[in-house]
């Protein structure tokens, strides 16, 4: 796997869709950003468009083939004024999905790198 993209390293559409039911369920209970997130509990359609969508940002991102057409990252986080410990604690939540997947310490490292760049688009739109 030393030459396998990240797409591949995550496991392929198959592990990222894993990957996001874990972090999602991780948000849903996150006592710092979970009431952010358990609205979508009473919108299965928004939940289920959510996570499509942030299947095929991570697809995308990653090098798989899937095309994203969501919003961009501030069009998506405008107006909810994401602070610094929700970022974090957001983080956290994906870290621990990739632990749980056991996914690797430099897949891990690479992912980390990628959702710090997105910090700048995410915080207090």
């Amino acid at each position: 796997m030393e030459n396998a993209s990240l797409f591949e390293r995550l496991g392929g559409s198959n592990g990222i869709n894993t990957l996001v039911e874990k972090i999602v369920a991780n948000h849903m209970e996150n006592p710092t950003i979970r009431a952010r997130f358990r609205p979508y509990l009473d919108t299965p359609e928004k939940l289920a468009t959510t996570k499509h969508h942030l299947c095929a940002f991570l697809e995308a991102g990653s090098g798989g083939n899937a095309a994203y057409q969501g919003r961009s990252m501030p069009d998506t986080h405008r107006g909810m004024n994401i602070n610094a410990t929700e970022y974090l604690a957001a983080l956290d939540d994906i870290m621990a999905a990739l632990e749980e997947e056991k996914i690797d310490a430099q897949t891990q490292k690479d992912v980390l790198a990628i959702a710090y760049s997105l910090k700048g688009e995410i915080l207090h739109q």
